[in-house]
C-alpha cells in the first residue's frame, strides 16, 4: 500500500466491514459491488474504486467473497491489534463510553478513567475505578497507553491534549466541542455530535421543503 490514501475513503471502510459483518451472520458467501452497493446506498463504481485502492479484492463473474474481504478490510482497518485506552473526563459522555460494550470487541481494551471531581473520583464505571488527574503522570509511568478519550470542557481540552501526548499517547479521540491542533506527533479524531444532529436536521428540513412542494403542484 505505498499510495497514500484519501481519508474520505478511509472513513467509508469502516461501514463496508460492519455491512460484511452483517452478511457473514446471514451466511452469504459471496456478493456483487452491484448487490452491496444496493445495501450501502453508494454507488458499484464507489466501491470498486474504493476496495482498489488495497487490491480489489474481487474476481469479475464472480463478485467478492465475503469471508475474504472482511478479513482483508480488518487487516487493513488493524482490528485484529489491540489497542490500550484511557478516558479522561467521567462526565456523562465519559460513562456512556466506558460502558461501551463493543469498544472490547473491536481491539479498544479500557484500561483507566480519569477526573478531577470529588463527587467521581474513588466512584466505579464498568469496573474501573475513577482517578484523580494527579494520578495521570504516575499511571502512564507505569502502563502503556495507546489511546486518550477526551470528554472534558472545552476550556481544559487544549492543556490536557497537550499533557497526554507529552506523556506518549498515539491517538487522541476528542469529543470536546473544541478541534484539537497539536505539534506532538499524534493521531487526532475529532468527534463533533453536534455537527451530526446539524446535517440530520437540514435533511429533515430538505424533506420537509420537497413534499410541500410535491403538494403544491397537486393543488
Amino acid at each position: 500500500m505505498g499510495k497514500k490514501i484519501s481519508m474520505a475513503v478511509i472513513r467509508r471502510l469502516p461501514r463496508y466491514y460492519r455491512y460484511l459483518a452483517d452478511l457473514l451472520r446471514v451466511d452469504i458467501k459471496r456478493i456483487s459491488s452491484k448487490e452491496l452497493s444496493e445495501r450501502m446506498g453508494i454507488t458499484a463504481s464507489q466501491i470498486r474504486q474504493d476496495l482498489n485502492c488495497f487490491g480489489g479484492f474481487g474476481q469479475q463473474g464472480y463478485g467478492y467473497n465475503v469471508e475474504t474481504l472482511y478479513k482483508e478490510i480488518g487487516k487493513i482497518l488493524g482490528v485484529e491489534r489491540r489497542f490500550t485506552t484511557i478516558i479522561i473526563g467521567a462526565g456523562n459522555m465519559g460513562n456512556a463510553l466506558a460502558n461501551y460494550e463493543n469498544f472490547k470487541k473491536r481491539g479498544f481494551d479500557l484500561i483507566g478513567i480519569f477526573d478531577i471531581s470529588p463527587n467521581r473520583v474513588g466512584q466505579y464505571i464498568n469496573g474501573i475505578e475513577i482517578m484523580h488527574m494527579d494520578r495521570l503522570e504516575e499511571f502512564m509511568k507505569t502502563h502503556v497507553v495507546d489511546i486518550a478519550i477526551l470528554t472534558v470542557p472545552s476550556h481544559a481540552t487544549a492543556e490536557v491534549a497537550e499533557k497526554v501526548a507529552e506523556l506518549g499517547v498515539k491517538g487522541i479521540w476528542n469529543f470536546s466541542p473544541q478541534d484539537l491542533k497539536l505539534s506532538h506527533n499524534v493521531v487526532i479524531e475529532n468527534v463533533h455530535l453536534s455537527d451530526g444532529l446539524a446535517v440530520l436536521g437540514y435533511r429533515i428540513k430538505e424533506m420537509e421543503e420537497q413534499e410541500q412542494k410535491k403538494k403544491d403542484k397537486q393543488n
